[in-house]
C-alpha cells in the first residue's frame, strides 16, 4: 500500500533533525512503482525528496544507492559537470528505512529526445565521458564492485548461458551472441568507473544541459560500454554529436571495439526480462520477451541491425563514430505492452515497474491524505506548480506531464 504524503512528510522531520516542513507534494507518478517518494519544501528554502522502498529489491537498490552517495566525496563530484543527490538523513518505518536527499529539480526525457538537439546531446557525451574518467580508487575503498575485461565477459557469458538455459532464446541470437563473446578482441579495453545502470532516466535536464544524473546503485569499475546500450538505440538525429562528445570527453581512452559491446549489452537486456518473466513464472512477460527477440532475430537476419564483431583500429575516432552510427539503425529494440516502440533498458527504473509489469498488474488508487500528519502545509508555497490531485483514472499521457513539470531525482 502507498504511503500518505503527509506520513512520509511528517517522517521526514524524524529523519532531518530541526527540519521543518512547509510544504509536500507526491513525486512518484503512479501507485504501482517501486517507491513511495514525496517533495519537501523546508522552512530554510531548501527542497528535499524522502523516499521509501515498497519491495525487497527496491530496498537493496536504495541501500546500494545510498552506499554509492556516501562515497563520492566532494572531491569526486567537483570532476563532474552535473550534479549528484546528497544524502540529508534517514529515518525507520515499517522493517524498512526511508531516505532523505536533496531534490535536483529538472525533467527527464526519453531517449529520443535526449539526442534530439545538439546541445543536449553534447552534454550527454561529456557527462558520461566524466563519469568514466573519474580515479577508481574510491570505488574499491567503498567496497563497490571492481571487474576486469575478462571478468565482464565471463558475466556475460554466463547470462547467456541461462537464457539458452530457459529454452525460449532463438538459435541464431545464441549463435551471434556466442561469437561475439568468443571474440576477445571485444573484450580488450580498460575497466573505468561506471553508472553501471544508466539510462535516459538517469539524467536530469534543466536549460538544455544535464543538470544532474541520479540512480547510483551499481555504481562499480566495470566495462564502460555497459553505460551507452542506451545511447545506441536512440533515434534522435544529434545520437553522433553525443557520442562524439563522448570520444573527445575520453581523451583516447575510448577503446573501438565499445560501440560493438554496448550493442550486445543492449540486445542482452531482452534476455534479461525474459529470464525476469521465468523466474516470475509470468507467462505474459515470457511471451512478450519471446516476441522482442523473434524481433532482433529477423532484423540480424535481415542485416538491419550492424554486426557485432571486432573490425576496426584501436582507438575510436570521430571518424570512426560516424561511420558506425551511419551503419546502425535508429530502432527501439523492444515493445511495450501497449505496442508502442520502446528502448533496450527494459528492468524497472529508480522509481517504479516498468511499463511491462504495470500493464499486468493495473493502476492502484492512490490512499487518500492521512489527516492526522502534524504539519500543515501550505501548498501555495509551490506557486504555479503546486501539484494536482493524483487520480488512478490520470491518462499514461498525464502521468508523464506531471512528472516532467516537476522533474524526477532521488538517490
Amino acid at each position: 500500500m502507498a504511503r500518505p504524503t503527509l506520513t512520509l512528510a511528517a517522517l521526514a522531520t524524524a529523519a532531518v533533525p530541526g527540519l521543518e516542513v512547509t510544504a509536500a507534494r507526491a513525486h512518484t507518478r503512479r501507485s504501482g512503482g517501486d517507491f513511495d517518494a514525496v517533495e519537501l519544501r523546508a522552512a530554510d528554502g531548501r527542497t528535499l525528496l524522502i523516499r521509501t522502498p515498497r519491495t525487497q529489491s527496491a530496498e537493496t537498490e536504495q541501500s546500494a544507492d545510498l552506499v554509492a552517495l556516501r562515497a563520492m566525496t566532494t572531491g569526486i563530484r567537483s570532476r563532474l559537470p552535473f550534479a549528484v543527490p546528497e544524502f540529508v538523513g534517514q529515518a525507520p518505518i515499517d522493517g524498512t528505512r526511508a531516505i532523505v536527499t536533496e531534490f535536483l529539480p529538472g525533467h527527464v526525457l526519453t531517449a529520443d529526445d535526449l539526442t534530439a538537439h545538439d546541445r543536449i546531446a553534447e552534454s550527454v557525451g561529456t557527462s558520461i565521458a566524466a563519469i568514466h574518467s573519474l580515479p577508481s580508487g574510491f570505488v574499491g575503498d567503498a567496497g563497490l564492485p571492481r571487474e576486469s575485461d575478462g571478468e565482464a565477459r565471463d558475466a556475460v557469458v554466463e547470462l547467456i548461458g541461462r537464457a539458452s538455459d530457459t529454452g525460449h532464446l532463438p538459435a541464431a541470437l545464441l549463435r551471434r551472441w556466442e561469437e561475439a563473446t568468443d571474440d576477445e578482441s571485444l573484450w580488450r579495453f580498460r575497466s573505468t568507473v561506471v553508472n553501471g545502470a544508466l539510462t535516459s532516466d538517469s539524467f536530469v535536464v534543466d536549460d538544455e544541459r544535464i543538470a544532474a544524473v541520479i540512480g547510483w546503485s551499481a555504481l562499480a569499475v566495470g566495462d564502460p560500454a555497459r553505460d551507452l546500450h542506451w545511447l545506441l538505440t536512440s533515434r534522435g538525429p544529434s545520437a553522433e554529436r553525443a557520442l562524439e562528445a563522448y570520444v573527445v570527453g575520453r581523451s583516447g581512452g575510448a577503446d573501438a571495439a565499445l560501440p560493438q559491446r554496448a550493442m550486445l549489452y543492449g540486445e542482452l537486456e531482452l534476455a534479461r526480462w525474459l529470464l525476469h518473466g521465468v523466474e516470475l513464472r509470468d507467462e505474459s512477460i515470457i511471451d512478450d520477451a519471446v516476441s522482442m527477440l523473434d524481433d532482433l532475430v529477423a532484423s540480424v537476419h535481415d542485416r538491419t541491425t550492424e554486426t557485432l564483431s571486432h573490425h576496426t583500429g584501436p582507438i575510436l575516432t570521430v571518424d570512426g563514430v560516424e561511420r558506425l552510427l551511419d551503419e546502425t539503425p535508429r530502432t527501439a529494440s523492444g515493445r511495450d505492452a501497449s505496442g508502442r516502440e520502446q528502448s533496450s533498458a527494459l528492468l524497472t527504473d529508480s522509481y517504479e515497474f516498468s511499463e511491462f509489469e504495470l500493464s499486468e498488474r493495473g493502476e492502484r488508487a492512490q490512499p487518500p491524505a492521512d489527516a492526522t500528519a502534524p504539519i500543515p502545509l501550505d501548498l501555495s508555497d509551490w506557486g504555479d506548480a503546486a501539484p494536482e490531485a493524483d487520480s488512478s483514472a490520470a491518462t499514461p499521457a498525464d502521468a508523464e506531464s506531471d512528472d516532467r513539470r516537476i522533474g524526477r531525482t532521488g538517490s
